[in-house]
C-alpha cells in the first residue's frame, strides 16, 4: 500500500483563512440586514372618521358587510372611538374598497387612502429602509421643466445696465450714456477717461466673469465671452436644481427625483403623489422677491396694487437668493405678515443698509414670469410691500402688508423653497396610475423568478456539484444587490432595474462558468482536484475581471448621460457587477474549497490508496 504525505493535493495556499470567513460573514449579515426591510410589504389602508362629534364611529361588522356584498376583501378592520382602519391585500382592493365607501358614507365620514410601513420597529431604529420605487413601479406624477436660460441671461445683461448707472449715479458722474446693444453688451460712455476707468473697476468687482473691451479713452464695452456664458449657464440649471429639491421638500414629497435632463431641461419624478393639481402650483412658480430702496425720480418704476407708480433704485439691496427661512404669521393687530430669516451675505447688506436709512421708506417687489397667448416669456412685477424702516435691521425682519393670511402663507412657502432666476414651463406633464406600477412590478417579479429558475436548473443539470455551488452563490448575490440598493439614498428602483437584476444574473453565472470550464480543463490534464480549482480560479480571473471592468464602465456612462429608466437601469447594472465580483470569486471560491475540493480530494486518497 503506498503512502501519500498528509497534505496531498492541498497546500497551505488552498486554504481559506479565518479573517476571510469572518469578512464574508460580516459582509452577508450585513447585506442581508440591508435588504431585510424589503420583504415587508407596505400595508394599504383605508382611515374612516365621523366628520360631526355626534356621528359614532361605523362598527366593523357593518363594514365588512359592505365590503362583502361588494364582493371586496379585507384583511383586517381595526376601530375605536375615533374611527376605524381598514387593511388590504394590496392597492386594487384598497381603491375599490375606497369607491364603495365615499358611495355609502362620504356624506357624513372621512375616507381617506393611505400606507403603512410593515418594517418591525427594530429595523427602523436601525435606519434600515426599503428600496425607493421608481414612478413606472410605483405610479405618480412626471414633469418635465424647460429652463429659460437666454431669458434669465437677457436679465443678466439688464441688471449690469442698471448696476453702471447706479454706480455713475452714487458717484455723481454725469455726461453718462448707457446702453444694450445686441442683447448680449452693454455700451458705457463716458467723456472723461478716469471716471470710466473709476467705474469699469468696481464692474468688475461686481460681476467677476465679465469681459471689458475699451473702444476709445470714453466708451467701453461689457460682455460675457463664451466660457463665462456657458459658466453662467451652468450655473442657472444647478440653481434650478437646488431650488426644485427644496420645494419638493416642502411638499413632503421624500422619495422624489430631481435631475437634468439634457441641456436645458428639468426632469421631476413624484412617486405616490396621485393629484399633479397639488403640486403643479408650486413646481411651476417662478416667483423671486427684491428689496428695493424708494427715490423721488429716476431709477425702476413700479406698480403698487392701487395702481400707484413708485420710483426704485435700479439695482436691489438684496433678492430672494439670501432668503435662509420664510414663515407665515400676524402682526399685533391680527394682520398677515411673513418673517425672513436672512443669510450671512443678506444679514450684512441688510445691516448696513437699514443703519443708513432709518426713517425712511424700503419698497418689497414680487416678480414672476409668464406666457402670454404668443408663447412668449414676460416678466410681470409688482410692489407688495412698501415699509418704514424703524431701526437697524439685521438678518431677521418682517415682510408687511400682505393682502390675506393665504397669500402670506403661499409666498413664504415659495420663499422657503428659493427663488428663480430663470423661466421655468412646464413642458410635459403625465400621471401614471398606481394599479399599472403594481402591474409592472408583477410582469417584472415574473421575468426575474422565471430567469432565476431555467439558470438554476441549467447549472445544476450541467456541473452538479459545482452547479449547487453556482447557485448559492447567485442566491448571495442576488442578497447583496438588494442590500446594497436598499443602503444607498439616491438608488431608485425602476422597471428597466429590474431587467438590471435579471443581467445580473447572468452575469454572476457567467463568472461561474468561466471559472468552472477552467476547472474542468485543469482536470482533464491529470490535475488534482485542489490544484485544478485554484488553478482554474487563478487562470479565469483576469477574463472575468475585464469583462467585468467593461460593463462597469458602460453603466457608469449610461448613468452619467442617461435619466430616468436609463439611469435606474446603470444604477442595477453596476452594482450588479460588483456583487457578481464578489460573490462569483470570492464567495464561490470559499464554497468550492469547502464542500468540492475537500470531498473530492478525499475521495481521490481513498481511491489511489
Amino acid at each position: 500500500m503506498k503512502t501519500y504525505p498528509k497534505n496531498y493535493g492541498y497546500s497551505a495556499s488552498n486554504r481559506t483563512s479565518k479573517w476571510q470567513y469572518l469578512i464574508i460573514a460580516v459582509a452577508l449579515i450585513f447585506m442581508a440586514l440591508s435588504a431585510l426591510p424589503n420583504f415587508f410589504p407596505k400595508k394599504q389602508r383605508l382611515l374612516i372618521h365621523s366628520n360631526g362629534a355626534e356621528k359614532a364611529a361605523i362598527q366593523a361588522s357593518e363594514l365588512y358587510t359592505q365590503l362583502a356584498d361588494a364582493n371586496l376583501p379585507v384583511n383586517a378592520i381595526n376601530s375605536t372611538e375615533q374611527g376605524s382602519e381598514l387593511y388590504f391585500a394590496n392597492l386594487s382592493d384598497a381603491k375599490k374598497a375606497y369607491e364603495r365607501l365615499v358611495q355609502v358614507y362620504g356624506d357624513e365620514y372621512t375616507i381617506m387612502k393611505s400606507e403603512k410601513s410593515g418594517i418591525p420597529q427594530w429595523l427602523v431604529e436601525l435606519g434600515l429602509e426599503p428600496i425607493k420605487l421608481g414612478l413606472d413601479l410605483r405610479g405618480g406624477v412626471l414633469f418635465i421643466l424647460d429652463v429659460d436660460g437666454d431669458k434669465a441671461f437677457s436679465d443678466r445683461i439688464v441688471h449690469i445696465r442698471d448696476s453702471v448707472k447706479s454706480i455713475t449715479r452714487d458717484n455723481k458722474i454725469r455726461d453718462v450714456n448707457v446702453a444694450i446693444a445686441n442683447k448680449e453688451q452693454v455700451v458705457v460712455n463716458i467723456y472723461q477717461p478716469q471716471n470710466l476707468q473709476k467705474v469699469a473697476a468696481e464692474i468688475q468687482n461686481r460681476f467677476p466673469l465679465l469681459s471689458m473691451f475699451y473702444e476709445s479713452d470714453t466708451q467701453l464695452k461689457l460682455f460675457y465671452a463664451a466660457a463665462a456664458k456657458n459658466s453662467f449657464h451652468q450655473e442657472i440649471m444647478s440653481q434650478s436644481l437646488s431650488t426644485m429639491r427644496g420645494r419638493i421638500e416642502e411638499l413632503g414629497i421624500t422619495e422624489a427625483v430631481v435631475q437634468r435632463q439634457g441641456r436645458d431641461r428639468i426632469r421631476i419624478e413624484l412617486p405616490g403623489a396621485s393629484n399633479p393639481d397639488d403640486v403643479r402650483p408650486i413646481i411651476g412658480a417662478t416667483a423671486s422677491l427684491q428689496f428695493f430702496q424708494l427715490q423721488e425720480r429716476g431709477g425702476k418704476y413700479f406698480k403698487t396694487e392701487s395702481g400707484e407708480s413708485i420710483a426704485v433704485s435700479p439695482v436691489p439691496i438684496f433678492s430672494g437668493k439670501h432668503i435662509k427661512n420664510a414663515k407665515a404669521g400676524r402682526d399685533e393687530m391680527g394682520m398677515p405678515l411673513v418673517h425672513l430669516t436672512l443669510d450671512a451675505i443678506g444679514g450684512d447688506k441688510m445691516l448696513r443698509f437699514s443703519a443708513r436709512n432709518i426713517g425712511k421708506p424700503m419698497v418689497t417687489v414680487f416678480s414672476e414670469y409668464y406666457q402670454n397667448t404668443s408663447g412668449e416669456t414676460l416678466k410681470k412685477e409688482k410692489v407688495i410691500s412698501v415699509a418704514t424702516i424703524q431701526a437697524q435691521l439685521g438678518s431677521r425682519f418682517s415682510i408687511t402688508h400682505l393682502s390675506s393670511p393665504e397669500k402670506a402663507q403661499e409666498l413664504a412657502l415659495l420663499l422657503r423653497a428659493g427663488s428663480l432666476d430663470a423661466p421655468i414651463t412646464i413642458a410635459k406633464e403625465r400621471t401614471i396610475n398606481a394599479t399599472l406600477g403594481e402591474k409592472n412590478i408583477e410582469n417584472g417579479m415574473a421575468a426575474l423568478t422565471l430567469g432565476i429558475g431555467v439558470t438554476l436548473l441549467f447549472m445544476i443539470a450541467w456541473y452538479r456539484q459545482l452547479g449547487v455551488i453556482a447557485n448559492v452563490a447567485l442566491s448571495f448575490n442576488l442578497l447583496c444587490l438588494l442590500g446594497l440598493m436598499s443602503l444607498l439614498p439616491g438608488a431608485v428602483l425602476t422597471l428597466p432595474g429590474i431587467a438590471g437584476f435579471v443581467l445580473t444574473v447572468g452575469m454572476a453565472v457567467d463568472t461561474n462558468v468561466l471559472i468552472f470550464e477552467r476547472i474542468k480543463e485543469e482536470l482533464k490534464r491529470g490535475r488534482a482536484v485542489s490544484i485544478a480549482v485554484e488553478q482554474g480560479y487563478k487562470n479565469a480571473f483576469a477574463t472575468i475581471l475585464d469583462a467585468n471592468i467593461t460593463t462597469l464602465l458602460t453603466a457608469l456612462i449610461l448613468y452619467a448621460i442617461g435619466y430616468g429608466p436609463v439611469k435606474g437601469f446603470a444604477i442595477t447594472l453596476g452594482l450588479g457587477v460588483l456583487t457578481s465580483m464578489f460573490t462569483g470569486v470570492f464567495i464561490s471560491k470559499v464554497l468550492t474549497r469547502l464542500f468540492y475540493t475537500n470531498s473530492n480530494s478525499r475521495r481521490e486518497k481513498g481511491v489511489m490508496a
